[in-house]
């Protein structure tokens, strides 16, 4: 491409690129902001001409991110960051009221707590109230209106009409290093309680290769999960970005299907006071990928 026009790069801009590159579709950014299909085209085609380089490889089946894609998603998040920052310094004051946010588990554990801490200091006069429980809980609560904004898990498809995906994540096989996983054996597992949708995706996808299963362990919430799985009872299907630092990838050696993938939404409730609700989806999404688990025990 051309060398760059100029060297301002549009916030607006880079929130639709990072939606274009975490959700790898043109349609489901333009959906996740509620903008036409052309505009999320004509603003990814002016930030590659303020960049000079192009950013994503685009064909009539796929979107993927170039190497210099890559390196500008770091770059916007941290721009986003910062500019996020220096609007709740000049105007984070003006906000006042009482915001009640859903997070599962699970995410709980990742920098979630930074982020909300980063997210008090700036808007002083909001009153967050967290509640943590499971995504089938913190989802229905939205709807019922006892949570404003809930940061939730989902099977991989279309965002809801009041929702924002933050991130599309790999869902994988996991345990410790020394779990052992025959294959003439059937697979031990280690699952949530049912409905669960890491349950159902696992028990389908073994049911498609006809490979059998039992269960190891059944547990209500992620901290039984991570004990079960250091214990050894099993094998569990988990988020790529959500494992714990001694958890590994099972290897293809291991026979095991692939899994789909699962998004991290943000669900919001349709009686919400917008304001509140608006700047801590914004501080989430500009914060990139606040996702990373804990790590270590």
């Amino acid at each position: 491409m051309n060398e760059p026009v100029n060297r301002f790069y549009d916030p607006q801009q880079l929130r639709t690129f990072l939606a274009v590159a975490q959700s790898l579709s043109f349609t489901a950014a333009a959906h996740q902001l509620g903008l036409r299909q052309p505009t999320v085209s004509q603003q990814i085609r002016r930030l590659e001409e303020a960049v000079g380089r192009e950013l994503f490889v685009r064909d009539t089946r796929s979107v993927s991110l170039t190497a210099d894609g890559e390196s500008l998603a770091g770059f916007a998040r941290s721009i986003l960051a910062a500019h996020e920052q220096a609007v709740g310094f000049f105007t984070g004051s003006g906000l006042a009221g009482r915001l009640r946010l859903g997070v599962t588990d699970d995410l709980a554990l990742t920098q979630i707590p930074r982020i909300l801490r980063g997210f008090r200091e700036l808007y002083p006069r909001i009153e967050l109230e967290l509640t943590v429980s499971q995504s089938g809980v913190l989802q229905r609560r939205v709807e019922s209106n006892h949570l404003d904004l809930a940061f939730v898990k989902r099977l991989a498809g279309p965002v809801p009409a009041r929702g924002a995906l933050v991130r599309r994540d790999q869902l994988v096989w996991a345990s410790i290093e020394s779990t052992r996983v025959a294959a003439d054996e059937p697979v031990r597992l280690v699952v949530y309680q049912a409905p669960s949708d890491t349950r159902t995706a696992a028990m389908q996808a073994l049911a498609g290769i006809g490979r059998g299963h039992r269960i190891g362990c059944t547990v209500r919430g992620v901290n039984g999960v991570i004990a079960a799985v250091r214990a050894g009872l099993g094998v569990a299907v988990m988020a790529r970005t959500l494992l714990p630092g001694d958890f590994v990838v099972r290897p293809a050696s291991d026979g095991l299907p692939e899994l789909g993938e699962m998004d991290l939404v943000l669900l919001r409730s349709a009686r919400a006071a917008s304001e509140p609700v608006e700047a801590l989806t914004r501080t989430i999404l500009a914060s990139g990928r606040p996702l990373a688990a804990a790590r270590g025990s």
